[in-house]
C-alpha cells in the first residue's frame, strides 16, 4: 500500500468516520482538505439503483450549473455559412464546416464539445468511430443538435454539462473548482442531484440514489447523506 504523505494524513484527519455529511458541510470540508498547487477540480460520484443494461433504465441529462464549471470549456460549432455569425458572437471557439471535418477525419479532438444542426449530422456519421469514443458526438438529447446555434453556445459556456450513468451504475461528473466558495460548490452539487432526482426512471426499484461522495482532485472523498438532498 502506498505510504501517505503529511497532507494526506491531515486531510483524512478531518473527515469524521462513518459521518454521513450534508452538501453544505461537504462542500466546505472539500475546501479545507483540498492541498493541491493548482485550482483543483470538484466531482460528485452518485451510485444509483438503475441497471444501466436496460434501456428504461439509462440515467442521461444535462444540467445548468449555476455557478458554472470554473473550466474554460473550448466549443466547435460545425455550422453551414449562415450560422457562422451566430455561433461566433455566441463565443464559439471554432466555427466552419468542411475544414473542420476534415481535421477530425484526421484525428483532431481539441475541444470539449462539438455543436452542429440536424442538417449537417449526416455529415457526421462516419466520423463516429473519432467522436464516439471522446463522448464529443452532438446529441439533440443533449441539445447539441439544434437550429439554435447560439444559445447552444451560450449555454455550454455559462455551465452547461451532460453526464450519464456508466455501466456500473455511476455518474460521475465535475461541478466546479476548489477556488469556489463553499457556497458555490453547494449550490452547483444540488443543480445537479435535483435534476438527478427528477431523471429516477419509473422502472427503478427500491433506494434509487444510494450513496454519494464528493471529492477533489488527489483529496480523499466525503459521503453526503442522500436523504438530505
Amino acid at each position: 500500500m502506498a505510504k501517505l504523505t503529511k497532507n494526506q494524513k491531515e486531510a483524512l484527519a478531518k473527515i469524521e468516520k462513518d459521518k454521513l455529511y450534508s452538501v453544505d458541510e461537504a462542500s466546505a470540508l472539500i475546501k479545507e482538505i483540498t492541498n493541491t498547487k493548482f485550482d483543483a477540480s470538484v466531482d460528485l460520484a452518485v451510485r444509483l439503483g438503475v441497471d444501466p443494461r436496460k434501456a428504461n433504465q439509462m440515467v442521461r441529462g444535462v444540467v445548468t450549473l449555476p455557478h458554472g464549471t470554473g473550466k474554460d470549456v473550448k466549443v466547435l460549432a460545425l455550422v453551414t455559412p449562415d450560422k457562422e455569425a451566430e455561433a461566433t458572437e455566441a463565443g464559439a471557439d471554432f466555427v466552419g464546416l468542411q475544414e473542420y471535418l476534415d481535421k477530425i477525419k484526421g484525428g483532431w479532438t481539441d475541444v470539449d464539445v462539438i455543436i452542429t444542426m440536424p442538417s449537417v449530422m449526416g455529415k457526421l456519421g462516419p466520423l463516429g468511430r473519432v467522436l464516439g469514443p471522446r463522448g464529443l458526438m452532438p446529441n439533440p438529447k443533449t441539445g447539441t443538435v439544434t437550429m439554435d446555434v447560439a444559445k447552444a453556445v451560450s449555454d455550454v459556456k455559462s455551465g452547461k454539462i451532460d453526464f450519464k450513468v456508466d455501466k456500473t451504475g455511476i455518474v460521475h461528473t465535475a461541478i466546479g473548482k476548489a477556488s469556489f466558495s463553499a457556497d458555490k460548490i453547494a449550490g452547483n452539487a444540488r443543480e445537479l442531484l435535483e435534476t438527478l432526482n427528477k431523471l429516477k426512471p419509473t422502472s427503478a426499484k427500491g433506494v434509487y440514489m444510494k450513496s454519494v461522495f464528493m471529492s477533489s482532485t488527489m483529496s480523499p472523498s466525503v459521503q453526503l447523506d442522500p436523504k438530505t438532498i
